[in-house]
């Protein structure tokens, strides 16, 4: 059925190519003739890998891998340059290797929600153009002092992790706007937080927290230890 599709595709010319919810335990390497597509979607399979041959998809900047079976992340993405949006959430993937995200520059989202990552690389770096990282429901202990050369982040996701502090770093994020650290072990904030000044969503609910900062537009510090909030810092 995958094969006929792949005909199909390749006679219209499309742009989009959907094999979601088919069932695959692999990729019919035929995708790979595909050369003209703009994005994919792979997700809600069996999928635990990805041929080689799809590197042959230069054009790709949008690639749907959510809900499937990785146990890591393929290497053939390293190839895919073209990517600006990559989802690689419902996954069982424990780490990003460094000579894959070496070759994703120019992502601007990365979506690894509900995997089982406990580590980010210092490689992290090389994403410098990604505006939108989500980490939702992983393993995080802690972020590598690097997060801070994503300069053009605007929201990040890092909710339901085991966080106990942040590196002083992420006040680079200079145009960072949302940050979702709910559900962590955070006992503070770094003091750079307070100088990111597009910063409008701050979520910091279910940590343990003592001190913290109040001067942006939303401030969400449910189940936290509070006593008191001024506009600097406040310590218990």
């Amino acid at each position: 059925m995958a094969n006929n599709l792949v005909i199909r595709a390749l006679k219209a010319n499309s742009k989009s190519f959907n094999l979601s919810s088919k069932k695959m335990t692999e990729v019919p390497k035929s995708v790979a003739r595909l050369t003209h597509i703009l994005t994919l979607h792979l997700n809600n399979n069996s999928l635990t890998s990805l041929p080689v041959e799809l590197q042959t998809l230069r054009n790709l900047t949008e690639l749907n891998l959510g809900n499937n079976s990785l146990v890591e992340v393929p290497s053939v993405l390293r190839y895919l340059n073209t990517l600006k949006k990559l989802y690689l959430f419902g996954n069982h993937i424990t780490r990003l290797p460094p000579e894959v995200l070496d070759g994703l520059d120019n992502l601007t989202l990365l979506n690894l929600n509900h995997n089982h990552i406990t580590v980010l690389p210092p490689e992290i770096k090389s994403l410098s153009n990604l505006e939108t990282l989500s980490l939702l429901d992983n393993q995080l202990e802690e972020l590598p002092v690097e997060i801070g050369f994503l300069k053009k982040m605007v929201e990040m996701n890092l909710t339901n992790n085991k966080l106990s502090r942040l590196p002083k770093q992420i006040y680079s994020l200079s145009q960072l706007a949302r940050l979702y650290l709910a559900r962590n072990n955070l006992t503070e904030l770094p003091e750079g937080v307070i100088g990111l000044m597009k910063l409008r969503v701050l979520d910091v609910a279910g940590n343990r927290l003592s001190m913290f900062p109040v001067d942006v537009c939303t401030l969400c510090l449910h189940h936290n230890i509070i006593y008191s909030t001024t506009t600097r810092y406040s310590r218990i």
